[in-house]
């Protein structure tokens, strides 16, 4: 009998990554979030929701100055100015950088310095180097073939803390009950295993939270709300199984959404919101 090897320590999770991102819906280009930032939500929630508990969590401390990696509209980028913090807020998306800047305008809000910039950027050039900003954060926005180089760049550009958030099931699209209910439930992965055992493997200890958060979908028939819940499994799945599969999933789904629907003076939905939980993983950067 030889020698025991552990999966855990031994496998390369970096490298199952990318086979995964391989089989995955390609990242959109910055065009595609350019076209979304004209409807994208501005609202900060920063005293309520996922936004208030990020924040909670990241303890981001008066005066420091922060990276806000895929910053969007500003969820995080704002508040944090608002508290007095100064921040580099980044985005390949030049239509989301345009929306939080006149949001932030239009709020009075200082201190937020916005930058053209994607994950594989060369971040240095962007004059993103080593120990820059004492908080390094990526909320909801690691989108990217190559995880350990994003979470590495993350590290060495913070002094004191980085905190980024990955989805807990299969997809921030859709949930559990809605890929059971299609046969297709072992099909995606869950990003965040991946970052900690990444991290792990480089020698980095990494705390672990939870952020939960609830979505709800109406839909005015319960025609179109089968149409609709299949859609939004076709589109977490799509570039993972061929055309008669996806063909089968909304007839697949049709048994469990008569189950699992109502109707009230608010339209159909499901009887129990989708729940989406995140995780908040946050480390001290290695010492560079």
């Amino acid at each position: 009998m030889g020698e025991y090897e552990s999966l855990l320590t031994t496998t390369d999770w970096n490298e199952e990554w990318k086979r995964l991102q391989v089989a995955r819906k390609h990242a959109d280009d910055p065009a595609v979030w350019d076209e979304k930032a004209k409807t994208f939500p501005v609202k900060h929630g920063s005293q309520e929701g996922y936004v208030r508990m990020f924040l909670d969590l990241a303890g981001v401390m008066p005066g420091e100055t922060v990276l806000d990696m895929g910053c969007g509209t500003g969820a995080l980028a704002t508040p944090l100015a608002q508290a007095g913090n100064r921040v580099i807020a980044c985005d390949f998306s030049r239509g989301m950088l345009d929306v939080m800047r006149a949001d932030q305008q239009s709020l009075g809000v200082s201190g937020v310095e916005a930058r053209l910039m994607g994950w594989a950027d060369d971040w240095d050039a962007c004059g993103i180097g080593p120990d820059s900003v004492d908080v390094a954060l990526a909320s909801r926005s690691i989108a990217t073939d190559d995880l350990r180089a994003a979470l590495m760049k993350l590290d060495r550009v913070a002094r004191r803390r980085v905190c980024i958030t990955l989805p807990c099931g299969p997809s921030p699209r859709t949930d559990e009950r809605l890929l059971q209910a299609a046969g297709l439930d072992r099909r995606l992965g869950r990003d965040f295993l991946y970052a900690f055992n990444i991290l792990a493997a480089a020698g980095i200890n990494p705390e672990v939270a939870y952020i939960p958060s609830v979505r709800m979908e109406l839909y005015e028939s319960f025609e179109d709300a089968c149409t609709g819940f299949a859609k939004i499994v076709t589109d977490a799945v799509r570039e993972l199984v061929d055309e008669d599969e996806l063909a089968a999933i909304p007839g697949r789904m049709r048994g469990w959404l008569t189950d699992n629907l109502i109707q009230d003076e608010r339209g159909f939905h499901l009887s129990e919101d989708r729940k989406v939980t995140w995780a908040f993983i946050a480390w001290e950067p290695r010492i560079s």
